[in-house]
Parts: structure tokens; sequence; C-alpha cells
């Protein structure tokens, strides 16, 4: 697959360039223009970012960090199963344990919601930082509701870090979910306290919490362009009685016209 010529591979993470010291210049900075492109399109162009990932696979398969790359690049296009298995892989290469809340999540994409719990029991979250712990209530949440369980998903989620005033990295995405759970719940006016609150802690704009709130207060959005379009498709067309009216008009007119000449 073409690569920009202003990827140079060094845009890398330096752990992940220390990673790739295992393998020959050449082959290393082929894969690091790879893996630069994945990270590069996986919000925008998850497709094109999966072809880089497989690209970079094939490259180098041992490189623990290839296998994460590609295991985020197959999640980004739903494809649960080789995310999975290339999650694994760069588990086992490591032994580093932060890829545990998404492993879940690709077991509840998988559609074995139950699977999801049991990995949010177990030993291995208490070893996840504060950010891990966190997605992985989140993860656990979801799988609760995948069962149904509306109120064990609000109960999953009310946690310190819910309730904490200070805005922090995962804030914004704990509050929507939590007010998206209440919402679902029937629980409309809790449900739009979190949504604002949510909207407060989203400096990135990552979530839709500011069209969910407005949705909940009746606000309607008006795409100004196709209302243009709408009213020039609306606008009558002239009769046939206003064209014969003109015609004769003009006949009058170049009638006038000749009797002066």
């Amino acid at each position: 697959m073409p690569i920009p010529e202003d990827v140079t591979g060094d845009e890398i993470d330096k752990d992940v360039r220390q990673e790739l010291q295992s393998l020959p210049k050449t082959l290393a900075d082929d894969v690091a223009r790879n893996l630069v492109m994945v990270a590069r399109l996986l919000d925008e162009d998850p497709e094109g970012a999966y072809g880089y990932s497989r690209v970079a696979l094939r490259l180098a398969s041992r490189v623990a960090a290839v296998r994460e790359a590609a295991g985020f690049a197959a999640y980004a296009n739903q494809k649960y199963g080789e995310a999975l298995a290339e999650f694994r892989a760069a588990k086992r290469m490591t032994g580093n344990i932060d890829l545990w809340p998404v492993m879940a999540d690709c077991e509840r994409g998988l559609g074995r919601p139950e699977k999801a719990l049991d990995m949010a029991g177990a030993p291995e979250v208490h070893k996840l930082d504060k950010a891990g712990q966190v997605e992985m209530r989140l993860v656990a949440a979801g799988a609760r509701r995948d069962l149904g369980q509306l109120d064990a998903a609000i109960v999953t989620l009310q946690s310190p870090e819910l309730a904490a005033n200070s805005v922090q990295p995962w804030t914004a995405r704990l509050r929507y979910a939590y007010a998206d759970a209440l919402l679902a719940a029937g629980r409309e006016s809790e449900a739009r306290e979190w949504f604002a609150k949510a909207v407060e802690a989203d400096r990135d704009g990552s979530t839709d919490a500011s069209d969910r709130l407005a949705e909940l207060d009746g606000v309607e959005f008006v795409d100004a362009m196709a209302e243009d379009a709408d009213d020039e498709v609306r606008a009558p067309a002239p009769s046939e009685e206003s064209v014969d009216k003109d015609d004769d008009k003009h006949d009058d007119e170049d009638g006038d016209q000749d009797d002066k000449d």
C-alpha cells in the first residue's frame, strides 16, 4: 500500500521504535511507516488502517507492537475474533495486562457478554491502572446491558470516578455511559443531569452528549442548506395564465414599436 512521502517512521512512539530495533534497519523503517499509517487512519478511515496493519503484520509478526496495532485495526472494523487473537498474542509476548479491557470488549462483540463479565472479575483487573479499571467498568456495564440487566449496569457504573468533580481523560465517557443507561431505564430527568455533566467534561467532543442533551430538551437542529434546497423545490412554477399575460404584454409592446416606426 502506498505511503505518503512525509511519513518517515520517526513519528512512532520511542518504545515501539525500541521494539523494532530487533529487525534489520530497512525492514524496521518499513514497519514503522506502516504503523504510523495505522495510527493516522484508525479513527477516520478504519479500513485503510486495517490494510496498513496487515502489511506490518506480514513484515514483522513477532513484534508485539505490530500485533497490538493489528488488533486495534481489526477492532475498529468490528473484526472482533481477529482482534482478540492479536491482543492475546501481544499479551503473551509482553506480559502486559493493559489490553485486558479491550479483550473483554471483543468478547462482547463476539456475543459472549458472560465471558466479558468473567474477565471483569478476574485478578488481572487489580493490576490495571486507574484508566484501565474505568475502562473495565465501562465494558462490564455494557455486558450487563447486553444481557438486559439495566439496573445492574447502572450500579456497575456508580463509582468514585463517576462522582468525582475533577475531569480526567475518562470522565466524559463514564458520565455519558451512565446517562445513557439511566435513559434506557426510563429515568429521564437523571439522564438529562448526567448528559449535562458529560458535556462539561467532554472538552474535545469525543461523545455526542451535547446532541443527546438537546434532544432531551426538545431542541431540533435544522440544516440551513437543506432548508434552502427545500424552499427552491417548493417555489411555485408560473401559471399558464401568467405566462399568457406576459406574452400578450410583449406582443403589445412590439406592436407599439412598429407603429412608431
